[in-house]
């Protein structure tokens, strides 16, 4: 009923902008810009950086426990993957689920990536959060204490978080390598600059170690949307 109800709330324009969105977010998956050519190319070339600068537009997306996953699906239900992403391990997974804002208005087919985690977190754009109704804040994953909660549909059951809805910060994921030729440390900030017709320079970029990753910059919608990212000439890390 809980659905039913929400769903008659999405007026028709509310439904094409998610279309168009959901698109462009395909399309993005299929272009190689000039960009991400010319890292390809730094890095074959001597004294260049030990890995190639990646940078990736995180759309919205959550993290689930393996409980949230049978609230949500069912009893006994797993992630079950669609795709690996560009880490290790990482995977998008087939399941999708709606969320309500508290002006019950509603982003449906929000993807969960797995595998699972301790917490249960959604991140959205700045931009989602104003389109729901929700005060996003600016934080890295995992740190969701004090943030704002909000519903959660899935084909067999709701979750109401009390808390775990954020605005991802920035980042930059580095191993062991890549923080020795950047001279950074963990928890670090640092400089991405994009060149190309909308160029622009991203401070505040935080270094999150792990020795297993590979270098992958983290924006997420708005922020691939302002500089076009698709059109990047050239991209570079600045400490």
């Amino acid at each position: 009923m809980v659905a039913e109800a929400a769903m008659k709330r999405v007026e028709r324009k509310e439904v094409e902008v998610l279309v168009r969105e959901v698109l462009t977010q395909r399309l993005r998956g299929q272009i190689n810009p000039p960009a991400v050519r010319e890292q390809r190319a730094s890095y074959q070339q001597a004294g260049g950086p030990p890995h190639p600068l990646v940078v990736n537009v995180s759309a919205r997306h959550m993290h689930v426990t393996p409980e949230a996953v049978e609230i949500l699906f069912g009893a006994g239900s797993k992630l079950t993957k669609m795709k690996d992403l560009y880490q290790q391990g990482e995977f998008a997974s087939e399941q999708l689920v709606t969320i309500i804002g508290p002006r019950q208005r509603i982003i449906p087919n929000v993807r969960i990536l797995g595998p699972t985690r301790n917490i249960t977190q959604i991140e959205l754009s700045y931009t989602d959060g104003v389109y729901l109704g929700i005060d996003l804040p600016l934080r890295i994953s995992g740190d969701i204490d004090g943030t704002a909660g909000c519903t959660v549909l899935g084909p067999k059951g709701a979750l109401t978080l009390s808390k775990g809805v954020i605005r991802a910060a920035r980042h930059v994921h580095m191993s062991t390598e890549d923080m020795a030729y950047y001279g950074v440390k963990d928890g670090d900030h640092m400089k991405l600059r994009i060149d190309g017709p909308c160029g622009v320079t991203f401070d505040n970029l935080r270094v999150r170690y792990h020795p297993k990753v590979v270098l992958e910059v983290h924006i997420d919608t708005d922020e691939g949307n302002a500089c076009d990212l698709e059109s990047a000439t050239h991209m570079e890390l600045v400490k």
